[in-house]
């Protein structure tokens, strides 16, 4: 492992493991990306996956947020889909539209098209990135790496893109689970080991997103879902047991208890869930990520310090990672995020001090 600079600001990954902190901590999902003038700047001479795949750019847009607010943690600049195109999938991001892929998964037959041979070169740009920004970050914060859950991505890989519905890979489950559980298997044993070479590369914590899990019911997560985020945490923690795990189930809060009990540290929570609903379902003192609804930043400034409010007495004041719901929109206001983040702190500190 590199010889990184030392870190400076320890809150997040303290409040990750559970330990106490003076005031809550906050980092925002899609903090680098499209709501940033300079971010658009990068972005008007560099197509997307070349700013992925360059890790100069990379570290680039990921510090942009951290140089602006007063954030707790940098999150990687990087996309859940350099799984598939691992994988051997062509994925292109087309403007206005999103993820594309031209040939995505028809029938249980095109898994022979799935292949990691090239996994380990496709995904270098990334572990080059994270070790280029941690020393970019030169310790201010600590560094998150990601990558997305293997339901979400088995529902971009089938159904070619961004969809409602993701009917065509829900009827996967139906109509080929076996086929569904081998293509399953292998995203989660790929995840795995690209999270374990995120922490070599110089990730300091990991969140696994499951952007779709709400199109699944009880029932069919139980089956397609937990199991393989279950194996993703337990491979990562037998490497790197110190190194916090966080899982973000969006839409899914029966799956709560059940990620709990497979051994994440922290779950992150929608903006439609409770917390206080969540904590009385899970038998631990686990931390909560969340969870004000990204929308609420389109408020007046005053409302914005109002909801955070809110959203802080739900939580409570340990235990608590603040975050939104879900990512920044495209046409946020920069201003409104720093009102958002700057409120964290402010009432958190608050909060304690009573």
């Amino acid at each position: 492992m590199a010889d990184f600079p030392l870190l400076q600001n320890d809150l997040f990954l303290r409040a990750a493991r559970g330990q106490a902190t003076e005031r809550t901590p906050v980092w925002m999902m899609r903090q680098a990306g499209r709501y940033l003038p300079e971010y658009q700047a990068v972005r008007a001479d560099h197509p997307f996956f070349e700013v992925v795949n360059t890790p100069e750019l990379a570290a680039e847009v990921t510090l942009q947020p951290i140089d602006r607010f007063p954030l707790d943690a940098a999150i990687i600049f990087s996309d859940i889909l350099v799984i598939p195109q691992a994988l051997g999938l062509e994925v292109q991001m087309v403007s206005g539209k999103g993820p594309h892929f031209p040939n995505p998964l028809d029938t249980p037959a095109d898994l022979e098209r799935v292949t990691d041979q090239e996994a380990d070169a496709v995904l270098q740009p990334v572990y080059d990135a994270l070790t280029h920004t941690r020393h970019e970050l030169n310790g201010r914060v600590p560094l998150i790496g990601f990558a997305g859950a293997p339901w979400t991505l088995m529902a971009y890989m089938i159904e070619g893109g961004g969809s409602k519905s993701y009917r065509n890979a829900r009827r996967w489950l139906y109509q080929h689970p076996e086929s569904s559980h081998k293509l399953l298997n292998t995203l989660a044993t790929l995840i795995g080991q690209y999270l374990i070479k995120q922490v070599d590369a110089g990730a300091q914590a990991l969140q696994v997103f499951d952007s779709w899990a709400g199109l699944l019911g009880p029932s069919l997560y139980r089956t397609f879902g937990i199991p393989y985020l279950e194996s993703i945490v337990q491979t990562v923690k037998e490497v790197h047991p110190e190194v916090p795990c966080i899982a973000f189930a969006k839409g899914a809060p029966y799956a709560q208890p059940a990620l709990a009990a497979a051994g994440y540290d922290a779950l992150s929570l929608d903006w439609t869930m409770s917390p206080e609903t969540i904590r009385a379902e899970i038998d631990t003192d686990i931390v909560l990520q969340g969870n004000l609804d990204p929308c609420a930043l389109y408020s007046a400034p005053d409302d914005i310090r109002r909801e955070v409010q809110h959203m802080l007495a739900a939580f409570g004041p340990q235990r608590h990672i603040a975050n939104l719901g879900h990512g920044m929109h495209p046409d946020h206001d920069p201003d409104h995020a720093g009102v958002f983040i700057e409120a964290v702190h402010a009432f958190s500190e608050t909060m304690r001090a009573v």
